[in-house]
C-alpha cells in the first residue's frame, strides 16, 4: 500500500516545487496537490500559463520518483445565498479538475456543501452531475468527503453533509460510480459521533477509494499527525484491512506544520512518512491475520 501527503501548508510557504521535493525526499510514494488558493484570481493556475506550470510539476515529481495521486479543489464548493461566489467557484473547480488531469491525478476531492435547509441532497447531486462531463472528458474521478457543521448557539461541531454513513452512502450511491467516489476523512468521523472504524465498515470497499488520514481529540478538527491524539489506529487499520481497502493512505495532517519554522519541515515530513509506513504495516498485519 502506498502513502501520500498534501502540499498545502508547505506549498503556500515555500512554493509547490519545494513542497514536492520535501515530500519526495522524505520517502513518500505520492503527492496530494492542494488547489485551495484558486479562489485568488491572480493565482498562477488561473492564468494563461497554468498548463506549463502543471506539466513542469508533473515532470519534477517524476524526476524525484513520486507521482500525484490526489488533489483538492477550492473550498467551499458553494455558499448559501451567494450566487456570484458559486458561479465563479464552479469555474475554479473545473480548472482544478483540468490541472489534476494534467498532473495525472486519479481522484480530486470536491466537497459537498450545506447550502439549503430543505434541499441539500438535490442541490448537491445536481452540482456534482454538472461536473460529470468534465470528469468524463478529463479522466479524473471526483470524490465527495464527509463534512461537519458548526452550532453557533452551542459552540460545538455537529453533523452535516455526508457526516454519517447512511447519508454519505446515499450521496455516493446516487452518482455514477465511473466518475464519483468517496474520500473518507477519518478525523471528521469522531467529530460528529461516528467512530472511524465503524464508518469504514458501514461504507465498505466499493465506496471508499480515497482517505484523509489525520488525528484529533474528537472535539476539534485539529489535523494532527496520527498517534498524537485520540483516534484508535488499531481499530482503524483493522477496519481498513477488513474491507480490503485498496487505495492510498493520503495524509491531511498539515496543521501540525503550521506553527513550525520551515527549517523543520523536512524532518517533520520524514516523521509523517514513518508514521505512514507503520500504519501500512498494521493494515497488512491485520490482513494476514484473517
Amino acid at each position: 500500500m502506498l502513502i501520500s501527503t498534501l502540499t498545502e501548508v508547505m506549498g503556500v510557504r515555500l512554493g509547490d516545487e519545494e513542497a514536492v521535493r520535501i515530500i519526495a525526499n522524505a520517502g513518500f510514494d505520492a503527492v496530494d496537490f492542494s488547489m485551495f488558493e484558486l479562489h485568488n484570481d491572480d493565482h498562477i493556475l488561473n492564468g494563461n500559463g497554468y498548463k506549463e506550470y502543471a506539466l513542469n510539476l508533473k515532470k519534477l515529481a517524476g524526476d524525484l520518483g513520486v507521482f500525484f495521486n490526489q488533489a483538492h479543489a477550492p473550498f467551499p464548493s458553494m455558499k448559501r445565498n451567494d450566487e456570484e461566489y458559486n458561479k465563479i467557484t464552479f469555474k475554479h473547480i473545473v480548472r482544478a479538475m483540468e490541472v489534476a488531469s494534467l498532473l495525472g491525478v486519479g481522484i480530486i476531492v470536491v466537497h459537498p456543501s450545506d447550502i439549503s435547509k430543505e434541499n441539500n441532497f438535490e442541490i448537491n447531486i445536481d452540482f456534482y452531475n454538472r461536473l460529470m462531463p468534465y470528469a468524463r472528458d478529463l479522466g479524473v474521478r471526483v470524490a465527495l468527503e464527509n463534512m461537519w457543521g458548526w452550532n453557533n448557539a452551542e459552540k460545538k461541531i455537529v453533523p452535516n453533509i455526508c457526516s454519517v454513513p447512511e447519508d454519505f452512502n446515499r450521496y455516493v450511491d446516487a452518482l455514477d460510480s465511473r466518475y464519483f467516489t468517496a474520500c473518507l476523512d477519518l478525523g471528521h468521523c469522531g467529530l460528529v459521533g461516528c467512530e472511524a472504524s465503524s464508518m469504514i465498515r458501514a461504507m465498505g470497499h466499493d465506496r471508499i477509494k480515497a482517505l484523509h488520514v489525520h488525528d484529533n481529540d474528537d472535539l476539534h478538527d485539529l489535523h494532527y499527525f496520527p498517534f498524537s491524539s485520540e483516534l484508535d489506529w488499531t481499530r482503524i487499520t483493522k477496519a481498513l484491512a477488513d474491507i480490503d481497502y485498496d487505495g492510498i493512505l493520503t495524509f491531511e495532517a498539515d496543521n501540525t506544520l503550521k506553527k513550525m519554522p520551515t527549517e523543520f519541515y523536512p524532518a517533520a515530513i520524514k516523521y509523517l512518512h514513518d508514521i505512514g509506513r507503520q500504519l501500512v504495516k498494521m493494515i497488512e498485519e491485520s490482513k494476514n491475520c484473517k
